[in-house]
């Protein structure tokens, strides 16, 4: 057994004052001394009973804790999962409006393109005439307004020959 004695001295206490210090000795005692002893202790021979209730306990525990913490984890899963599906619907919004808005734009452009006094004045300016009685042949109007398709039919085709 080790025994060992501790004396608090003056060196050891803190003093500002410089003069203080000067009037008492060094090595003098202040307080009571700190006294210890240290004892070994020799734990090799103890065996570690296992409790088998204690190990129930744990073992619900641990299973009780997985299950909650993967309940957690299902949560976070589905709701980090709504956030990025909330994400994904309004770019889908935003692509839907920019071809919503293209396609009223080429509708206009269709519209302005298919101006029957834009396509005689260049075809006129590309020396071309009107046509004269007899060579303009309207289109039979269908009795299907389905939109099913028809078949082609030729009715009144005439061949005329470039020789004369």
């Amino acid at each position: 057994m080790a025994a060992g004695v501790l004396y608090p001295t003056m060196t050891m206490s803190e003093s500002d004052d410089n003069s203080q210090a000067a009037m008492k000795p060094m090595g003098m005692f202040i307080g009571t001394p700190e006294i210890y002893f240290t004892k070994r202790i020799d734990n090799s021979r103890v065996l570690k009973v296992v409790d088998p209730k204690r190990r129930r306990e744990l073992a619900s525990f641990a299973v009780s804790l997985s299950i909650l913490l993967v309940l957690v984890m299902v949560y976070v899963w589905q709701h980090f999962s709504a956030i990025e599906y909330g994400y994904k619907i309004e770019q889908l919004k935003s692509e839907r409006d920019a071809i919503v808005e293209s396609n009223s734009a080429l509708k206009l452009e269709e519209s302005s393109l298919r101006d029957l006094s834009r396509i005689d004045a260049l075809a006129r300016q590309m020396g071309m005439q009107p046509p004269t009685a007899g060579q303009v042949e309207l289109m039979e109007a269908v009795g299907n307004d389905s939109g099913a398709p028809v078949i082609a039919r030729a009715n009144g085709i005439m061949v005329v020959s470039a020789v004369q």
